[in-house]
């Protein structure tokens, strides 16, 4: 069956127009053709339809070759030109090469025409891939992947800027929102029918919100929103909407259906004392001060407020987090990291556990975002780097190259603003007799821009001992891949949620290839996260991934259970 092909021909040769379109259906393609003899006829066709590729006349009465690629340059299409023509010199098909032109072909040579049109639609495609998968990356740097809302770091950027604008007769408010009940779907459904839930709640939620206010995701089952230039009146009169249309919505999956409720913490901004970590406190408290008393209700922070001054519910998870660094109740697992292709050496990443009460297991990110918040980070990884590393002393057997050539160790944002903290680990790696080069550390993207000045002379430091660097989760945050010159990385992790889904999903998959690429180019290795199927596998060996990480790998392991880690059973 014959290609379509819609083709802009710029030409005044009716019998050569004939040609082309014949050598076009000889090659397999039904040409749409429209053929046009002036400047103006051309900016009209480009103006009213799409094209798949230009084909133009060098020359023809009173016009070049030349005013079609400078027309098309000036309506920013990329559409490929080539030109087709009867008598053009070297020279000139150099310069109309350097000036946009894709190809050029004699007329009494039109056999090139067909593969030529061929190789320049792949490249049209391709370039279409990789502008969407930019785009698709800068726009994650603002916003949640899952719902589409603001993120967590466009949020705060936004409240920044309103607190900054207080003074100048503007006051604004903040509403902190907490799901009901959200936990029960995750339990019962699972996580994809929370998903779910999460991004009909988002469609929800837009309602009551102007387009000057800011709707976002921070973060599990909370919202934020930022309602600029607004008084209490309306601001309470848009966090009962907010509660009345969460209240009212009834979400079914597959043969259930349940009923959502929201607490609500508003804070007004109006005094340009308050600083972010402030505010986002003192909603945090507010919001679960409304959780205390029942539930899906809102709840008003006032200064004088005595009651929710007093209460502790908002700490419950900072005593905890801060009794297990007091009572050692952590534990280090480890998972391996692949080599893919030709490349031979075997990595690892230190992974962390907390132990509650009963010494049941609890994963990161229930404690992550807390730790966080209330700046605990630097305490609970200078306790990863501690037991990692009389860990690797203990057994020297786990640095042989032959089994592992580098662990990996996370940090966070907060611990590499500590300027001592380089120092510290320096200091550890001479006391235990380690191998710098044995030792990564993982630093996710977003960490390293929120903190570019010191995160740049930790890496510098521990570089020059030996170390290496990954930039860990990369595509979830950045917003351009110019960072990557100013850090020293040696390892690039594609960010997991890209992964997972690359198979079924193109823009996923054309991402992934990017940021290969990309990092192939400033001459980082990559590694990708989340690979949970042979399938993934391969196509990420096919890619030219250079390491995979995941349950296809190996599953997360306490580090007492096996002095050598073993690899996973294969995923299909």
């Amino acid at each position: 069956m014959a290609q379509p092909l819609r083709v802009l021909l710029v030409e005044d040769s009716e019998d050569d127009a004939a040609l082309i379109l014949r050598e076009l259906r000889r090659g397999g393609y039904e040409p749409d053709c429209r053929r046009v003899d002036t400047a103006a006829d051309l900016e009209a066709a480009l103006e009213r339809d799409s094209w798949d590729i230009v084909i133009t006349d060098h020359n023809l009465p009173g016009y070049s070759s030349e005013v079609t690629l400078t027309t098309l340059k000036r309506s920013g299409l990329d559409i490929p030109v080539i030109i087709v023509s009867g008598s053009i010199g070297e020279s000139i098909a150099v310069d109309a090469m350097k000036n946009g032109a894709h190809d050029y072909i004699m007329k009494d040579n039109l056999v090139r025409l067909v593969p030529a049109i061929a190789r320049e639609l792949r490249e049209t495609k391709n370039r279409y891939a990789h502008r969407r998968a930019q785009e698709t990356i800068q726009h994650l740097a603002y916003h949640d992947a899952l719902t589409g809302l603001a993120n967590r770091l466009e949020f705060e950027t936004q409240v920044q800027k309103a607190l900054r604008s207080i003074g100048e007769g503007a006051r604004h408010a903040l509403l902190y929102m907490d799901l009901d009940q959200f936990k029960i779907i995750n339990d019962t459904c699972g996580h994809e029918a929370g998903d779910e839930l999460l991004r009909q709640l988002a469609v929800v939620l837009r309602g009551p919100v102007r387009e000057a206010d800011t709707l976002a995701r921070l973060g599990g089952d909370e919202f934020g929103v930022l309602l600029t230039h607004c008084a209490l009146e309306h601001a309470l009169q848009v966090a009962e909407r907010m509660l009345q249309l969460v209240k009212d919505f009834r979400y079914i999956w597959q043969d259930k259906t349940f009923a959502i409720g929201v607490s609500i913490g508003l804070v007004m901004l109006e005094e340009r004392s308050q600083t972010l970590s402030d505010v986002l406190r003192i909603a945090d408290m507010a919001c679960y001060a409304a959780k205390d008393r029942g539930r899906n209700r809102v709840h008003v922070y006032r200064a004088d407020d005595a009651e929710l001054l007093q209460r502790h519910g908002e700490m419950q998870w900072v005593a905890r987090l801060k009794r297990a660094l007091e009572e050692d109740r952590f534990e280090l697992f480890r998972q391996c990291i692949e080599p893919l292709g030709q490349n031979s050496d075997r990595h690892c990443e230190f992974l962390l556990r907390m132990l509650d009460d009963r010494g049941e297991r609890i994963l990161p990110g229930a404690f992550i975002p807390a730790a966080e918040r209330y700046n605990l980070m630097p305490d609970i990884d200078r306790w990863v780097v501690r037991h990692a590393f009389r860990f690797l002393a203990q057994h020297p057997a786990s640095t042989d190259s032959a089994i592992t050539d580098v662990y990996f160790i996370n940090l966070s944002g907060a611990t590499l603003s500590d300027d001592q903290f380089a120092a510290d680990v320096i200091e550890q790696i001479v006391a235990h007799g380690l191998s710098p080069a044995s030792i990564g550390f993982e630093i996710t993207e977003t960490a390293v821009i929120a903190n570019l000045g010191s995160a740049v002379q930790f890496i510098d430091k521990v570089k020059q001992l030996g170390c290496r660097i990954a930039l860990d989760d990369f595509g979830a945050g950045l917003s351009s891949f110019s960072y990557l010159k100013t850090i020293r990385a040696d390892y690039l992790k594609i960010d997991g949620g890209f992964i997972k889904d690359m198979l079924d999903d193109p823009m996923d998959h054309a991402i992934v290839e990017a940021i290969n690429h990309i990092g192939h180019v400033v001459g980082l290795k990559t590694i990708a996260e989340f690979v949970e199927s042979d399938a993934i596998k391969q196509r990420l060996i096919d890619i030219g991934v250079d390491y995979a990480q995941g349950y296809a790998i190996q599953r997360p392991a306490p580090l007492h259970t096996a002095s050598r880690p073993q690899p996973a059973t294969p995923v299909s």
